[in-house]
């Protein structure tokens, strides 16, 4: 496969970051598109230069694609995923990857089934800063990691975020938590492992989605404390806490591309990579080796750390909430 043929279903702002990084990506190219409204696909069918636009998914699904894009809202993603994969896709979803984890685990069984390639589309860690400060935490840079603190909390509705889009919307699980908190949840898992006690602090928005969480969470390999919130502004710096040193990742360190190491002896080291093309480029280049090569999973992003984030924050979603999302999406 000299070339990965994607199929995109959803034509919003993400899908179109995501055409626009398949600049950067010579082993991938957009040949399809569909949205649930017919005018908007042709719309972005037209301004991206993709050939074929289709109504539906099931008739993207059945043409000649290699691989499904997944972009759009978050209930749809679980059932999406599953009708790509058992007509022989491979599959790249937006984050969150489901809206609960029954969703999630027959996602990750259809998968196995059809040995076809699944993955969460989580940037962060296919960026080239997020890959070099991994081997230099891996050759001891500041020790053994024991802390990790994480957040960001965007005010909104805003010029941007309209009061009618979907993050504040419970029927489209909206909320911090899914939309941006997923992240945290990510950066902790990745480097402390699954979460064994997670308390939570929250306040419930005014349309009924969790406005604020304030986690802390014990993980296998050390403690977390995580944040986000639609209702107040707030800092997007993350900081990697180690027993030789700790690194802080800048504003916006789920788009990583600047770094502050702090050592022992507190000599300190700032690291830049900055960013080509759109940043959803690394993870599609990764993803499109993985298929080019037959993987079915991803060693940098395996399954079993989409399913960890993702019980996290369901988790602290419940605890603001006060029920449990199965009951009402």
């Amino acid at each position: 496969m000299e070339q990965v043929r994607f199929g995109i279903i959803g034509a919003g702002q993400i899908a179109a970051r995501f055409v626009a990084g398949l600049a950067e990506v010579p082993a991938a190219k957009a040949v399809a598109v569909c949205n649930r409204s017919p005018a908007k696909a042709r719309q972005f069918a037209a301004v991206h230069h993709i050939a074929q636009v289709f109504d539906t998914p099931e008739e993207l699904l059945a043409s000649d694609i290699d691989a499904v894009y997944i972009a759009t809202p978050h209930p749809s993603h679980a059932a999406l995923s599953i009708a790509a994969l058992r007509a022989g896709k491979a599959v790249l979803c937006e984050k969150p990857a489901a809206v609960t984890l029954a969703e999630l685990d027959a996602v990750l069984a259809v998968a196995r089934d059809t040995a076809c390639l699944y993955m969460e589309a989580m940037k962060p860690p296919f960026f080239p800063l997020y890959q070099t400060l991994r081997e230099r935490i891996a050759a001891g840079a500041i020790g053994e990691l024991r802390f990790v603190r994480a957040g960001f909390a965007n005010l909104v509705p805003n010029a941007y975020v309209p009061a009618s889009h979907a993050v504040l919307d419970p029927a489209q699980a909206g909320g911090g938590l899914l939309d941006i908190g997923i992240y945290s949840a990510f950066l902790a898992v990745n480097w402390l492992g699954e979460a064994a006690q997670i308390q939570t602090l929250g306040r419930v928005g005014s349309t009924g989605v969790d406005g604020f969480a304030s986690l802390q969470v014990q993980h296998a390999q050390g403690i977390s404390q995580l944040y986000c919130g639609l209702d107040c502004a707030g800092s997007g710096e993350a900081l990697l806490g180690g027993t030789a040193g700790h690194i802080v990742l800048h504003e916006k360190w789920w788009n990583p591309t600047s770094a502050t190491l702090v050592n022992a002896f507190g000599e300190r080291e700032t690291l830049t990579l900055p960013v080509q093309g759109s940043g959803l480029n690394y993870e599609t280049a990764h993803f499109c080796a993985l298929l080019q090569a037959g993987e079915r999973e991803s060693p940098i992003l395996p399954h079993a750390k989409t399913r960890a984030a993702l019980a996290m924050v369901l988790a602290a979603r419940e605890a603001v909430l006060g029920y449990t999302p199965e009951s009402h999406i």
